[in-house]
């Protein structure tokens, strides 16, 4: 690539290892007139070792509107790039009002593709992942976090999250109270020295948790896979009681039913005949 084209450059980054990075992304990182990243202190150490010294203009959650203004003056006539903290730009990142921003005018815009923690997860989950579902960062209100959870529960795709480590067993023990039949991949600082994968069905991975086996600092990216497959018997067996029980404290008797139906497929007459004595115990 010899001379750029003015616009803006969508350029992804590594997720740890930085000789991830690709050598068309450094070629455009050198040659742009302005860098657009999260955190300059942190974009710094990268652009240092690859010897490339630009202007860095910060943008996050909480400044793009003004960054955009900013930027206002450059856009139809220098280069810039994009890039986040890690990984490719855009995904539970800022920089969706930017590129919005240069579409609507109409302005050059490409991406330069690389490595993700969300693509890379998934190769390493294991999981069926032919079709999946991103649901983003995981919400600290924890009534969002259960509808986030039933709305997972609901579908066939395999689910992504994104949750910190303080809110991590949480969110597994939220997923027992629709199903411990959830498989369930855990991953941490990949393509770094301490890259953690862990595998198990839900209820085994909060044991692992409790015993101290995964140290909760930091974000992870949870791949979770439910068994659809349909359930031919007729009753309801002490396990489905167990999670009826555990439902009817969050939900109402209806709510449950409805619930218990769609992972169970058992007769709603069935489960909700059982539901009511289970209640009115």
């Amino acid at each position: 690539m010899s001379v750029l084209n003015n616009g803006l450059y969508i350029v992804s980054t590594p997720i740890g290892n930085l000789e991830d990075i690709s050598f068309r992304a450094i070629d455009v990182l050198k040659k742009v007139d302005f860098i657009v990243c999260e955190n300059p202190k942190h974009s710094i150490k990268l652009l240092n070792k690859f010897g490339i010294k630009k202007k860095l203009f910060s943008l996050h959650d909480h400044n793009e509107e003004i960054t955009i203004k900013k930027l206002e003056k450059y856009k139809h006539n220098k280069s810039i790039a994009l890039i986040s903290d890690a990984g490719s730009p855009l995904i539970s990142d800022p920089g969706y009002k930017l590129v919005r921003d240069f579409i609507n005018n109409d302005i050059f815009i490409t991406v330069i593709p690389g490595a993700s923690s969300i693509i890379s997860s998934l190769q390493l989950s294991g999981l069926p992942i032919n079709n999946f579902i991103f649901f983003g960062f995981v919400s600290k209100n924890n009534s969002a976090s259960l509808s986030i959870i039933k709305k997972f529960t609901e579908i066939k795709e395999t689910g992504l999250f994104l949750v910190s480590g303080s809110r991590l067993r949480k969110f597994l023990n939220n997923m027992i109270l629709y199903s411990d039949k959830i498989e369930v991949t855990i991953c941490k600082e990949l393509t770094k020295i301490n890259e953690t994968i862990v595998r198990g069905n839900v209820s085994e991975l909060i044991k692992k948790i409790d015993g101290g086996e995964l140290n909760l600092k930091g974000e992870f990216t949870i791949i979770a896979s439910i068994n659809h497959k349909k359930n031919q018997s007729k009753t309801i067996d002490d396990d489905i009681k167990k999670q009826i029980f555990k439902l009817l404290k969050k939900y109402s008797l209806t709510e449950t039913v409805q619930i218990v139906h769609k992972l169970t497929n058992i007769s709603k007459k069935i489960i909700y005949e059982e539901t009511l004595k289970i209640k009115n115990v």
